[in-house]
């Protein structure tokens, strides 16, 4: 009954885990360039049931006139230990694409990033929600900087009329009747997907040495790049996990009021 108690616990600790993974999704799918989460469970070691009694030889019901099958008792069966979130995987599917008109919104289609300088070093992001601030420097909505292939921020004149960037990421202005490209982003890749986690803000950081590549996918101008996590699909798993949360719960109560049987009633003394 104890491991009852354990294994249904387990059980509901994972729902929790996923519980939040899904509210992080829902609350992130107006978030450009967005990529949902997804909880992966593994299930604990089964543990095997043997027979009782069987490791006593005179009581080896597999025994005949001095003939018998092992020391080991016979297996009947597996019982089950409970799961836990394994890892935390993400969806890497390209999200759909929503046309702006604004020539500073850019999305990438297929693999890419875009660097960003940030307070901790340089982070990568796929939120091509991009503006001109007020000292002419190319920026995300959060106020970081975009770099560009040198490492530096793209300075924007302030008396550009027109605002282009390529499908590499070269960026390109308009001054005084003559467009000249002002710089080039760092639109880099990492071909192991795993070398790039999730820091918050929307914002990826690479694991120790992992280099970045020239991008393969290309950059679309004028257009954003929604998130890829659906609500109608979240929040059906939402329910889906409440179900389970509650069967769980119901368990515990369950094994609790077998223990409190076989401690007060089972267990009592007779006079």
């Amino acid at each position: 009954m104890w491991r009852g108690l354990y294994t249904a616990a387990a059980g509901m600790i994972q729902e929790t885990q996923r519980t939040d993974v899904i509210a992080n999704n829902l609350a992130n799918v107006n978030t450009s360039g967005y990529k949902r989460d997804v909880a992966v469970s593994e299930e604990f070691e089964p543990m095997l049931i043997r027979r009782i009694n069987d490791h006593d030889m005179r009581n080896d019901v597999t025994s005949f006139k001095g003939f018998h099958l092992g020391s080991d008792a016979p297996v009947v069966g597996t019982l089950g230990l409970g799961s836990e979130i394994a890892e935390i995987a993400t969806d890497h599917e390209q999200g759909v694409f929503e046309t702006t008109g604004n020539p500073y919104d850019i999305a990438i289609s297929g693999a890419g990033y875009l660097a960003v300088q940030t307070p901790q070093g340089v982070r990568y992001t796929r939120d091509g929600a991009l503006f001109r601030s007020n000292n002419g420097t190319l920026q995300n909505t959060r106020g970081q900087n975009i770099l560009g292939v040198n490492g530096q921020p793209i300075q924007v004149p302030e008396n550009a009329t027109s605002f282009l960037v390529g499908a590499q990421g070269q960026v390109y202005v308009r001054v005084d009747g003559q467009q000249e490209q002002i710089g080039q982003l760092a639109f880099v890749d990492f071909p192991d997907r795993r070398a790039l986690l999730k820091q918050g803000d929307n914002l990826w950081f690479p694991q120790q040495g992992a280099q970045p590549q020239a991008a393969t996918g290309t950059i679309e101008q004028g257009v954003l790049e929604r998130a890829n996590s659906n609500v109608v699909d979240e929040m059906v798993q939402l329910i889906n996990n409440y179900r389970i949360y509650e069967a769980g719960s119901k368990a515990v109560t369950t094994q609790d009021d077998m223990l409190d049987k076989s401690v007060n009633e089972v267990g009592r003394s007779t006079s």
